[in-house]
C-alpha cells in the first residue's frame, strides 16, 4: 500500500525518486499508464483528423491543392456564375451553383464553355481544376476538361451542367 507525503515544493509518492528539484516523475506531472494511453490516443486521433481536413478540405485556391488551372469563380451581381474572362482558355475554376452545388466552369477552347458537376463518381469528394485536366485528390481520378475520365477509379465521366455564355458572362442555363 502506497501512501502520500505532502512537501511543500510538490508532492512525492513513497518509493519514488524525486527528481534534484524534489519533484516525483519530472516536474510533479506524474501521469499513470491508463492517463499516457488516452493522451496518447487523443493526440494521435487529432493528428489523423487534421491530416484528414486538410486532405478533403483543400479548396481550388489552397497552396498545392493543384489548383493551377484557375481558382474560384466570382459570382456576378447579375446572378452569373462567373465572366468569361476568369476560366482560362484551356483550363478551369470552380464556382457554385445557386443551388449550393459546386460545379466546375472549363474553356476547352475560346468562347467555349462546358458546366460540369464537380461532384467525383467515384466516391463524392470534389473535384479541383488542376491545369488542362481537372483532378479529385481523395483518390486520384483525373479528367479532362469536357469531364471524360482519363485515369482513376472513377467509374463515369462527370455529369454535364448546363451553361450558355451571355455578354461575357457565364450563366446556369434556365437562369
Amino acid at each position: 500500500m502506497s501512501t502520500t507525503t505532502t512537501s511543500s515544493a510538490s508532492t512525492v509518492a513513497q518509493g519514488s525518486a524525486p527528481d534534484p528539484a524534489g519533484h516525483a516523475c519530472g516536474g510533479g506531472h506524474c501521469l499513470d499508464r491508463r492517463q499516457l494511453l488516452v493522451r496518447a490516443g487523443t493526440a494521435g486521433a487529432t493528428v489523423g483528423a487534421v491530416a484528414l481536413l486538410a486532405a478533403c478540405g483543400e479548396s481550388a485556391d489552397s497552396p498545392g491543392s493543384g489548383g493551377g488551372g484557375g481558382g474560384a469563380a466570382t459570382p456576378g451581381a447579375d446572378g452569373s456564375l462567373a465572366k468569361l474572362s476568369d476560366i482560362p482558355v484551356g483550363g478551369a475554376v470552380s464556382a457554385t451553383a445557386a443551388d449550393g452545388s459546386k460545379i466546375l466552369l472549363t474553356q476547352p477552347e475560346a468562347g467555349t464553355v462546358v458546366g460540369l458537376s464537380a461532384v467525383c463518381t467515384h466516391q463524392g469528394c470534389t473535384v479541383l481544376p488542376d491545369d488542362a485536366q481537372l483532378h479529385c485528390p481523395c483518390h486520384g481520378s483525373t479528367f479532362d476538361l469536357e469531364g471524360k475520365n482519363v485515369s482513376g477509379p472513377a467509374p463515369k465521366p462527370l455529369p454535364a451542367f448546363a451553361v450558355r455564355v451571355e455578354d461575357g458572362a457565364v450563366f446556369a442555363q434556365g437562369s
